[in-house]
């Protein structure tokens, strides 16, 4: 009974506040092209990424999440071509989405190790409803008995700069999809403008050691604005070890939020191997810490990353952002 309560809560919060259940990735940093389409190209060889994320594992109706993008650079590395699919599960709630980027990546030194991306993506979006899910006491008329689809154009942009050390992006999605009203479509959730701001730097410790230290705010300009802080150690080239703490902050008044609002808070352990030249295998695994705390389980998520090396080339500095 404990859970079926949280569950139904759980599912009211969903509805309530639709527009802070994009995607969430707790491993993002390593491939920048889920939140950033000027990213596309920016190892400058072909690059395959996929993520598979199962959140709070004993809760019925909980978000899961699979994506997979392909990225690589063409005209000298000048330009970045990528293609992302992903399909999200939310409750009763379904996303399916495709985009294609491309990204002009601007040369700011000789040797193009330094370089500032303008990115754009454009794609479709299904969203949808299964309404046998749904099981409140009291029903509403217009709530669907079966399954509601709506198939949307969509748009993103973001700028993204980065040399050998450090790296620093804005981007925006839902560009086009936000002015598509969808109240003719009943439950079907209306998508808002999201923002995310992101900045990471590595640094030297030792001859085998580097630190990478990054953040990523996300905002919807309508519900809580959160944040991610995120550290990780590198090890020879071969293993990632780090974490994440993700909280609500309130950078600015919003006067519309509930005023006792509980923000979600989790920490995040992740680590992250090269069993292979070109080949990532990351796991993380989120714990709740705010008021879900003891509701419900963790969070498991795991990413697969390939790169296809070109042979005559060695990188000075690893590109692994």
């Amino acid at each position: 009974m404990k859970k079926i309560i949280i569950t139904g809560l759980f599912l009211v919060l969903a509805f309530g506040a639709f527009a802070q259940q994009g995607v969430q990735y707790s491993q993002y940093m390593f491939n920048g092209l889920y939140i950033n389409p000027a990213y596309a190209g920016y190892k400058e060889q072909l690059h395959l990424h996929s993520f598979y994320r199962s959140q709070w594992t004993d809760i019925p109706g909980a978000p899961r999440s699979f994506s997979l993008a392909a990225d690589a650079s063409a005209n000298n590395g000048n330009v970045g071509l990528g293609l992302q699919v992903s399909a999200d599960k939310l409750g009763a709630q379904s996303t399916l989405a495709a985009y294609g980027s491309y990204a002009y990546r601007i040369r700011l030194n000789e040797d193009g190790s330094s370089r500032l991306a303008i990115g754009l993506s454009a794609g479709l979006m299904q969203l949808g409803i299964d309404g046998s899910v749904l099981n409140p006491n009291d029903p509403e008329q217009q709530m669907p008995a079966g399954r509601q689809n709506r198939i949307v154009p969509d748009g993103r942009a973001g700028v993204y700069f980065s040399n050998k050390r450090f790296y620093a992006g804005l981007s925006f999605d839902n560009l086009v999809a936000q002015y598509i009203d969808m109240d003719k479509d009943g439950f079907i959730p209306q998508t808002k403008l999201h923002y995310y701001l992101t900045a990471g730097v590595l640094l030297p410790v030792s001859e085998d050691v580097q630190l990478k230290p990054s953040f990523l705010l996300k905002d919807d300009l309508g519900g809580p604005t959160s944040i991610d802080l995120n550290a990780f150690l590198l090890y020879k080239d071969i293993i990632w070890l780090g974490g994440s703490y993700r909280n609500g902050v309130k950078l600015y008044e919003k006067d519309y939020l509930q005023k006792n609002l509980n923000y979600r808070n989790a920490v995040v352990a992740a680590v992250e191997l090269f069993p292979v030249d070109g080949l990532r295998i990351g796991y993380a695994y989120d714990f709740s810490v705010g008021p879900l705390s003891g509701q419900a389980s963790g969070t498991h998520e795991v990413s697969i990353g390939f790169t296809f090396r070109k042979r005559d080339v060695r990188m000075v500095t690893p590109r692994l952002f």
